[in-house]
């Protein structure tokens, strides 16, 4: 019944035992590379003779049919490949292939409960001796008191800095490689509040994020933002400040350095700051793999990816020097991707 139903999706009305010895019909199934499978049923059917007779013309009549249902099988099978629908695929495959794919239910209910504890010790139990000294701080650094013959702590202030790079560093590594296509939930947002929340703003999206990006378009690398995001100025000047903010923090004499210290454990502002850096630094490399992948530059870049857990230089120096999406059509084309 099953051959028939196939003998017939392949536009044939019948097929007997009287059509197989038709010779246009054993010529064509020659053409399809049978008679060697014919051959060598014959040599087994030889070796078999002593354990069971067989009518070796009705076997390999039999076999003839199941051939001839297989080929047409097979032929419908290379006709569906070839469906537009079939090769609809997404453009940036290499995040979700290597680096995303890991990243399932159980990787999301652990950031979950990573940002409620971090929650939780943010409103409850981190310190809050000097609330006071703590807005006179942040007026200082948001340059909304003057010059009042006060000094900042030189690494106050770097850390300060620097934590205004880091959105703008976490924006070049999530557009467009750190999208979702499998959720309606958008990144950019994230990364507007993340200039004023960091990580505890970003780890709700790590929670919702589901790979594999969406495809990416050669007008849209054109347009704002991606224009700016993928360009190699904007990834060396990024990289030339932190330089900068960190050797100024690294060259501050030691006096800051305790006085910071003591800040740490007193300043509710400068403690969650801290802990916010570290946690920007903890999650740089994945957000680096991902993108490497992503752009199939891992075989050459993958010695970057031990660098990027420098904090902040590390993902900066792998924004200098990651390929261009406008060099890279495999990353354009959604088709092209699968073909291979």
């Amino acid at each position: 019944m099953l051959a028939n139903a196939n003998i017939i999706s392949c536009n044939f009305s019948s097929f007997t035992s009287s059509t197989l010895n038709d010779p246009k019909l054993r010529t064509s199934l020659q053409s399809q590379n049978l008679k060697p499978r014919i051959s060598f049923l014959k040599t087994t059917l030889k070796f078999s003779a002593f354990l069971k007779p067989h009518n070796h013309t009705s076997s390999i009549l039999e076999f003839q049919r199941k051939g001839l249902v297989q080929i047409c099988h097979g032929n419908l099978t290379n006709q569906n490949s070839e469906d537009p629908a079939v090769e609809k695929g997404d453009s940036l495959e290499g995040g979700s292939g290597n680096g995303g794919e890991g990243w399932n239910w159980s990787t999301s209910i652990f950031l979950l409960v990573l940002w409620g504890a971090l929650m939780y010790y943010v409103f409850n139990l981190a310190p809050n001796q000097t609330p006071s000294r703590d807005m006179y701080f942040l007026q200082k650094l948001l340059n909304l008191k003057g010059d009042d013959g006060f000094r900042m702590n030189e690494v106050l202030v770097s850390l300060w800095y620097i934590m205004g790079l880091w959105p703008l560093v976490y924006s070049m590594l999530l557009l467009p490689t750190g999208r979702s296509s499998k959720s309606k939930i958008p990144v950019w947002p994230f990364l507007i509040l993340s200039c004023f929340g960091g990580a505890y703003v970003l780890l709700p999206y790590f929670v919702l994020w589901k790979p594999p990006p969406p495809p990416v378009e050669e007008t849209e690398i054109r347009r704002w933002p991606l224009n700016f995001l993928e360009s190699k100025l904007t990834a060396g000047i990024s990289l030339a400040a932190g330089l900068g903010i960190i050797v100024y923090a690294g060259l501050a004499n030691w006096d800051d350095w305790k006085e910071f210290a003591q800040y740490f454990r007193e300043s509710k502002f400068i403690h969650l700051t801290s802990l916010d850096f570290t946690l920007l630094s903890a999650f740089a490399p994945f957000w680096v793999y991902n993108d490497m992948t992503a752009r199939k530059w891992f075989d050459k870049g993958s010695w970057l990816l031990p660098l990027s857990a420098v904090p902040f230089l590390g993902p900066a120096l792998y924004l200098v020097l990651r390929p261009s999406l406008t060099t890279m059509p495999i990353s354009l084309n959604p088709t092209a991707s699968k073909s291979e």
